[in-house]
């Protein structure tokens, strides 16, 4: 996206294009024109548009046109595309529904609800991109082709939010004939209703004169549990002024000119598939972080993610005048377990260590797998006996029996060797922290060492400053 944001105008009237980008450049926008459908796919990769407007009928094709090429752009399939009415024309409004266009202004049309629109469909795309590498449509952390369309599920919820007990149960009639969604209905005045239950995947909201259904969106939009959810308004009238407003405090829609089923169903149906390639997307990026710090063979943390903790705690400890103690664990002799018994014997050793040492040290601190047979502990609040105890507890839970592999039916012992370092109380500024740390470790390495050289099986502490 660009910094201003580029939108690109599709219409075979000149004074059309003329007249959005009039509007839109007044608003900082860059505006890209084009008249007809030959030539768009070179016109969007030069340009990589953010939100393409599009007259109904082109020259040479239709708005669903544009959106079927749009959609075959790397990069770009996420780019909303909106499609211009005519006015009072529904029929033309819910065919592009029904197409898949991401929505539709009848012209003419006020600059306020124009704006509004644009600033929506913007904050959209823009949360969109934030779950995306660069500037392709691939999940962090998968490497696997991109998913096919979601629809919605046929078990989607969707609550009513109305002013009326009358109204309500009228929407929810007109909507359940349909039967594509779990739908209940609501008072605005019970809105804890809505919050108490599971959290519905879509809520159409009443909205009038009364202001309660616009502080109803902005409320909504605000809560954690129902910041992801679509929120579409429903306008007696065609008042732009509310419309403006209803876009500008949260809502993914508004229609237009009282409840019409058909047209809340189409506008349901493309958000709540839309919402659920976000929702798979969030899935994918949580566990893309998550698996960035892990170690996949034993499950432990991994050094990126000990490094980062140990500046936590380092900064912690400046902060409390609290030291800690940093231990780095090696596996004494672990080659030999790899040549005479087979590298998956190896990684059955390694990772019934991992969780030996994670249950010695319990909630203490953390334990990570920093190298092949290498492991790091990091231990906050802790005084000098208490660290050394706890890395004997260590040393201990490995050698104290042998570790039984499981295709050999054989039994090997193993021992570890600890090098202990405990930071000096009063450790370092804040600012100074990671540098701290990387001393700190460093002392850890070389008691390491000394364990090694005085017979393995030990623990070493490092006394020397860091």
């Amino acid at each position: 996206m660009s910094v201003q944001g580029t939108i690109l105008v599709l219409d075979g009237v000149s004074t059309n294009r003329i007249m959005l980008k009039v509007q839109l450049t007044a608003a900082w926008y860059h505006v890209v024109q084009g008249e007809k459908l030959e030539g768009l796919p070179a016109l969007v990769r030069r340009t990589q548009p953010d939100l393409v407007l599009t007259a109904q009928t082109l020259p040479d094709g239709t708005a669903a046109d544009v959106k079927k090429a749009i959609v075959k752009e790397p990069g770009l399939d996420d780019v909303p595309v909106v499609a211009i009415a005519a006015q009072n024309d529904r029929d033309a409004r819910l065919r592009a529904l029904k197409d898949g266009l991401d929505d539709v202004l009848t012209h003419p049309f006020k600059d306020t609800l124009l704006m509004a629109r644009v600033r929506s469909l913007l904050r959209a795309r823009a949360a969109t991109q934030d779950l995306q590498v660069g500037n392709g449509s691939q999940p962090v952390g998968f490497a696997e082709p991109a998913q096919p369309i979601i629809r919605p599920s046929k078990s989607a919820r969707v609550d009513i939010l109305t002013h009326t007990a009358r109204t309500g149960a009228l929407w929810q009639k007109a909507l359940d004939d349909q039967r594509q969604f779990d739908l209940n209905w609501h008072l605005q005045s019970n809105l804890r209703g809505v919050l108490s239950g599971s959290v519905p995947d879509a809520i159409v909201v009443e909205l009038g004169s009364n202001p309660a259904g616009l502080n109803i969106l902005a409320d909504l939009r605000s809560r954690g549990v129902t910041r992801h959810t679509v929120l579409i308004g429903v306008l007696k009238d065609e008042d732009a002024g509310q419309a403006s407003e209803a876009l500008d405090r949260g809502a993914d829609a508004v229609c237009l000119g009282g409840f019409c089923a058909q047209e809340i169903l189409l506008r349901l149906e493309n958000q709540i598939a839309r919402k659920a390639r976000l929702d798979q997307m969030r899935v994918s990026l949580k566990r893309g972080i998550a698996e960035s710090w892990i170690d996949p063979l034993t499950g432990l943390h991994n050094r990126r993610y000990a490094m980062r903790a140990l500046d936590q705690i380092a900064r912690q400890s400046a902060r409390t005048g609290r030291s800690f103690a940093i231990m780095l664990a090696d596996l004494d002799h672990f080659k030999a377990i790899n040549d005479g018994h087979g590298h998956a014997s190896g990684d059955y050793v390694l990772t019934q260590a991992a969780e030996r040492m994670q249950n010695a040290l319990g909630s203490r601190g953390f334990v990570a797998r920093i190298g092949g047979e290498e492991f790091m502990i990091g231990v906050p609040d802790v005084s000098p006996k208490q660290a050394l105890n706890l890395a004997e507890t260590v040393c201990d839970s490995i050698c104290q029996s042998p570790f039984l592999l499981p295709d050999h039916g054989a039994q090997v012992d193993v021992t570890v060797s600890i090098g202990l370092k405990l930071s000096q109380v009063g450790f370092a500024p804040q600012d100074c922290a990671a540098k701290s740390v990387e001393n700190l470790i460093k002392s850890a390495d070389k008691a390491l060492y000394a364990a090694k050289k005085a017979g393995r099986n030990q623990v070493s502490i490092r006394q020397s400053a860091a």
